[in-house]
């Protein structure tokens, strides 16, 4: 009886086990199909390639970023993934704006800028200190805070996009080539850049030509220079070309022999990036950058040619949230408002 008791459980085990078999494998073959559906889905025509745009979020003007964001993010159906940079104690504060505004939809990442790393690599004596502010350097390590792209787009925070991000992304840049650029000879003739008092568009303007150094590289002083306030980088020629390093051997030179021209009372970030990418560059299509809208709070230019721009930027003194300033009511349409209602506009003297 022991025995027939025993040989029932067994095989009561056994119906149980087989139970349990065919359960597993009616749900796993359920389960199946859809993963293999997501793995043809990423692997065939409709994956989406996740453009990294960069964007710094500065204490003072973190409202730039947020428009800037808002305008690229409403204007494109690619899938953006928006590297948010600060310092550490702005990080909390960008991350409300966004969670708490009509920015929660994004694809975002906040990431800390250690200023840590421009020791000793800043003399403190530009006209423009606003220029020294640690963030503005973000653009010399796109490798240490972006690691897992090839093509990274970086943007200064006081621009707007009224195009398609993906056209921008799409910039072919040749080979052996780290960066693509806008050159400041190329701007398009609506522009009329001459009458925007106190802007340069060669080397002079931004290198010193009475030191030797800078003689010694053998670049023309009228070289045509390019803004590098909208970059598309390649992370691969960048790293390979130790780009970084370069580019902090030249902000130590300046320190040590004050190399910068003083005519434009700031190319802090600008120059060292005209001697390292000197005649190594892509061009971006000029219409990818309109810039000069903060050089001269007197010059406007027109409606048509503003609606044909595909990204404008405000790089200059006079910033389209403050006074004066010029077209502040294209840039103020993607203004999102600070939740924390810190960030507040200036339009009026």
């Amino acid at each position: 009886m022991a025995l027939l008791r025993k040989i029932n459980q067994v095989l009561l085990f056994l119906l149980i086990l087989t139970l349990g078999v065919i359960l597993y494998k009616k749900v796993h073959r359920t389960a199946v199909p859809k993963n293999e559906a997501d793995d043809d889905s990423e692997t065939g025509e409709d994956l989406e390639e996740e453009i990294p745009v960069v964007i710094c979020a500065a204490a003072g003007r973190m409202g730039a970023a947020m428009a800037a964001i808002n305008s690229i993010y409403s204007n494109t159906d690619a899938n953006i993934l928006f590297y948010v940079v600060g310092l550490r104690n702005t990080l909390s504060r960008i991350r409300k704006w966004i969670e708490h505004s009509k920015l929660r939809e994004i694809n975002f990442k906040v990431v800390e800028f250690n200023p840590v790393v421009l020791k000793g690599k800043i003399r403190p004596d530009s006209s423009r200190p606003e220029l020294l502010q640690p963030l503005n350097f973000v653009r010399f390590y796109l490798p240490l805070l972006i690691h897992q792209h090839e093509k990274v787009i970086y943007l200064d925070d006081d621009v707007i996009v009224q195009g398609d991000i993906q056209e921008l992304y799409d910039t072919t840049l040749a080979l052996g080539h780290a960066a693509a650029f806008s050159d400041d000879c190329d701007l398009p003739s609506a522009q009329d850049i001459h009458r925007l008092v106190g802007l340069q568009n060669t080397y002079m303007g931004y290198l010193d030509y009475r030191k030797k150094t800078i003689k010694d590289l053998g670049i023309s002083p009228s070289t045509c220079s390019f803004n590098p306030g909208v970059i598309v980088a390649n992370m691969t020629e960048w790293k390979h070309q130790r780009i970084t390093k370069q580019l902090e051997k030249w902000m130590q030179k300046n320190v040590e022999e004050n190399l910068y021209s003083s005519s434009l009372g700031g190319g802090v970030a600008t120059s060292p990036m005209l001697i390292v990418f000197h005649g190594k560059y892509s061009a971006i299509n000029p219409l990818w950058h309109i810039r000069h809208l903060g050089w001269n709070p007197d010059a406007r230019y027109s409606e048509h040619f503003l609606q044909e721009a595909k990204l404008l930027h405000w790089n200059g003194r006079h910033k389209p949230w403050d006074f004066p300033s010029v077209h502040n009511d294209l840039w103020e349409s993607w203004f999102v408002p600070d939740p924390a209602g810190i960030f507040k506009l200036n339009h009026h003297s």
